[in-house]
């Protein structure tokens, strides 16, 4: 019996004198069944070259990118996801702030009176550990920013004490937005009119938050700068000055205090903390906080407050100082006006950041929030690779970054890394965080500044070829492995910092004094003019 013979194709062999027809679509089954003698191995490799295989391998990596574009879609959706949860989280936490603080407006107060006869109402939660004296709840002002609303954080268990034998009540003041050479403090708002259909800004009337004292100040915390000679001399100065000239409680570092009565005996009076959970309950008693030192103080006086921040006074004994406007010099006159308010005040505020690694469950199974007041840092550390970070502005993708790194940085901290990065230099006021490369492998990545309530969402990503580290406030260093990501967004409390101006003045010396800005020789008027 003879079978019909066909042309021979590329897909098509002959084996042991007979011919047999191979369809396309069992070469690969057929081709595998041959490979179990060695004389159908030879003859495979005798072969000419499949012609089809090129179109194989073709639709292959089609299959390929098309696997991989699905992947980065879906990489892109859980990222977009976690962000949305992240975001939902920080809500919740600021309602749940909003909502303690109106149980706290609704406790029973009882009424006292006061020297002059005036009654004043007095709440039930303890100031101090023995809690026989009561803290001020009452409003200050319809029309101000009272210090209930910035100096609480919905606590109620805090039973340590910094000051165990004085009787004293946390001062309470009043912010409010006012003009220069006005003596109103009522707050002003943008007004802004909808008329036969158009929309108008008044002109804002309001340019510096001024903070007016409604009980005199009790307690002062100082932080100094450590190591050095001339802050330890005048610290002592300033502690005998105040105790003798104010009558204030003081309260200082433990090494400060040790340092006091090493000088002398007479520093019995200072008083200090023992462990984390008094420092956690600093700002419900003191009232004013005094740094000497530099910029890193007030960063360390910041990072002691995890909550609310009392008033910083930061005086100058470093070597630059874009956040410390008062002389050294001039302590005394300083602080007998700011003890007598009312002062100028700049807001600056914080970043909240946590890291959420690749084994969380979801967004909300996240470590220990941080909070920086300069920036967080978000480098490629010891390695030598191009640091890869994808970032997210709440639901939406912004860039993939390929260099050195990244900084996200408060306005506050816009003269500090970011500046060095080749970032803006911003008033402080301004609401804003800024998204500043580090040495980005490209020439149109340009530095960003993006609005106050946005969270930003930087994820390293699994096809990384090393590790990113994050620093916060150039401390606090973070491994982040492929999968890790960081959010950050801005904190509920700001950093409250007397001007020795206002916001604007102080801002414009610091740059003009500390970096000499735009500091050159005048052209002169002697040369050729125009006829």
């Amino acid at each position: 019996m003879s079978m019909k013979q066909t042309p021979m194709s590329p897909n098509k062999h002959t084996s042991n004198g007979s011919a047999s027809v191979l369809p396309l679509e069992n070469a690969f089954s057929d081709s595998l069944a041959m490979l179990n003698s060695e004389k159908a191995v030879e003859e495979l490799i005798q072969q000419p070259i499949l012609h089809g295989i090129d179109d194989h391998l073709i639709e292959f990596a089609e299959a390929l990118r098309t696997v991989a574009k699905a992947l980065r879609q879906a990489a892109e959706g859980k990222a977009s996801a976690q962000a949305e949860a992240s975001e939902w989280k920080r809500k919740y936490e600021l309602e749940r702030t909003h909502n303690l603080q109106l149980e706290n407006k609704a406790m029973p107060s009882e009424k006292h009176l006061d020297e002059n006869g005036r009654v004043v109402h007095l709440t039930n939660k303890p100031l101090l550990s023995d809690g026989a004296v009561k803290k001020s709840d009452r409003c200050c002002g319809e029309h101000g920013i009272c210090s209930h609303q910035v100096l609480r954080d919905g606590e109620h268990d805090h039973d340590a004490s910094v000051v165990p034998n004085k009787m004293t009540r946390k001062a309470s003041f009043k912010l409010s937005w006012c003009c220069k050479g006005e003596k109103s403090d009522q707050k002003k708002h943008d007004i802004v009119s909808f008329e036969k259909g158009n929309i108008t800004t008044a002109e804002r009337s309001s340019k510096q938050i001024s903070l007016k004292w409604e009980s005199p100040p009790q307690t002062v915390l100082i932080l100094t700068k450590p190591n050095s000679t001339a802050v330890r001399i005048l610290c002592s100065e300033l502690v005998r000055w105040l105790k003798e000239q104010k009558s204030l409680n003081i309260v200082v570092e433990p090494r400060v205090r040790t340092e006091l009565l090493t000088e002398s005996s007479y520093y019995q009076f200072v008083q200090t903390w023992e462990n984390d959970k008094e420092i956690m309950s600093l700002h419900s008693k003191v009232d004013l906080v005094v740094t000497l030192g530099g910029d890193g103080t007030v960063l360390w006086a910041a990072s002691m407050f995890k909550g609310p921040v009392p008033p910083v006074v930061p005086f100058s004994l470093g070597s630059l100082g874009f956040m410390t406007p008062f002389y050294s010099e001039r302590y005394k006159e300083y602080l007998d006006s700011i003890l007598r308010g009312p002062i100028s005040i700049t807001l600056r505020h914080r970043l909240q950041c946590h890291v959420i690694r690749d084994s969380a469950k979801s967004d909300l199974d996240s470590e220990e929030p941080i909070l920086v007041l300069n920036e967080v840092t978000i480098d490629r550390g010891i390695s030598s690779f191009l640091t890869n970070l994808e970032c997210y502005c709440d639901n939406s993708f912004v860039t993939c970054v390929q260099g050195d790194g990244l900084i996200l940085s408060t306005t506050s901290g816009s003269t500090a890394y970011s500046l060095a990065a080749g970032g803006s230099m911003v008033h402080p006021q301004v609401p804003g965080i800024l998204f500043t490369p580090i040495c980005p492998h490209s020439l149109s990545f340009r530095p960003l500044i993006l609005p106050e309530y946005v969270t930003i969402r930087v994820q390293v990503p699994f096809n990384s070829r090393g590790h990113a580290w994050a620093s916060f406030d150039g401390k606090d260093r973070k491994k982040l492995a492929p999968g890790d990501a960081l959010v950050c967004s801005m904190a509920t409390w700001p950093v409250p910092t007397a001007c020795q101006a206002d916001s604007t003045s102080d801002f414009l010396r610091s740059i003009h004094e500390g970096l000499h800005w735009n500091l050159r020789k005048t052209q002169s008027f002697d040369g050729p003019r125009e006829t």
